[in-house]
């Protein structure tokens, strides 16, 4: 998706509306929420705070509608004033959504837990080509749950127990997780892939397979920029009989390079595999990912 982040758009307009909205706010917008008040830069983080907080978090997921198109997400005053409440909030880091140290840094709010994914990950996020979409990256997801669970017990010390008993089942379903993906990487392991972007690089790993796709195609779709009409052809090569077995796009993205490459899988009879950056309505992560991992063995027979 463009810019591998999620964009922050008309800033400047926004914050300078910031001090006048925050100060006119008592009484229009409301006492504070209930419970441990909790900012999720997507709703993907915000499943994991909501089934770890229960009744005890008020959890605000800042980008929550998979028909949406997250690169034009505009800031809103009322989001604003959430991350100014915020005890925790949850990011991706790695320059995916920046937006949310732009938030914080104009709300004054010095005191808020902050849980980075790609920083509890261990990556080198300065790496050549680093993927930055950990919430495809179970083992990184399962740190998250941990801090999650750290800091809801320090912000309600009277729910620690329980913030751990719910960290301990939702730990056991990633677990489970990465056990499917373990057990299904015997058939996949090896697979020759297409992507129109890394969103899912870490899963495929995990799963063993081989991506075809020229990193300077996916990064250029990422990025919401045309590839060279070389790449573009070199792409779908490995799309034409004997090339990938699979492919794997971002249904969030589209476009005309986009459409070219799955027009060229489904001309060739490859299955295509959509995935998201965020939860589809009704799910949460654990049955979201299941579903992925459902989907990918299901479109290679296994």
């Amino acid at each position: 998706m463009p810019a591998t982040r999620l964009r922050l758009i008309a800033v400047a307009t926004v914050l300078s509306t910031i001090g006048l909205t925050l100060a006119g706010c008592t009484g229009s917008v409301g006492d504070p929420p209930a419970g441990i008040r909790v900012v999720a830069s997507t709703n993907v983080y915000g499943s994991l705070a909501t089934t770890i907080g229960g009744s005890q978090a008020t959890v605000t997921s800042i980008i929550d509608d998979p028909a949406k198109d997250p690169h034009e997400y505009q800031a809103d005053a009322r989001t604003q004033l959430a991350v100014s409440r915020a005890q925790v909030v949850i990011e991706n880091g790695g320059g995916y959504d920046d937006f949310v140290a732009t938030m914080l840094a104009a709300s004054g709010n010095s005191k808020v837990a902050l849980i980075n994914a790609v920083t509890l990950s261990g990556y080198d996020s300065t790496a050549a080509d680093f993927n930055e979409h950990m919430f495809y990256d179970y083992a990184t997801v399962g740190k998250v749950v941990d801090a999650i669970v750290a800091d809801f017990s320090a912000a309600d010390a009277s729910h620690a127990a329980l913030f751990a008993s719910r960290g301990a089942a939702l730990q056991k379903k990633i677990q489970a997780l990465q056990a499917s993906a373990l057990n299904l990487s015997g058939a996949t392991a090896g697979i020759d892939v297409a992507i129109t972007e890394p969103v899912p690089g870490y899963l495929l790993a995990a799963l063993g397979m081989n991506v075809v796709t020229p990193v300077a195609f996916s990064r250029a779709i990422e990025n919401g920029t045309d590839a060279p009409a070389g790449v573009l052809a070199q792409t779908l090569a490995t799309l034409s009989p004997g090339g990938a077995q699979l492919l794997v796009y971002n249904v969030q993205s589209s476009g005309p390079q986009t459409d070219a490459v799955i027009a060229a899988a489904k001309k060739s009879g490859i299955p295509a595999v959509p995935v998201s950056e965020t939860l589809p309505p009704g799910f949460d992560y654990v049955t979201w990912q299941r579903g992925v991992l459902a989907t990918i063995a299901q479109a290679l027979g296994d």
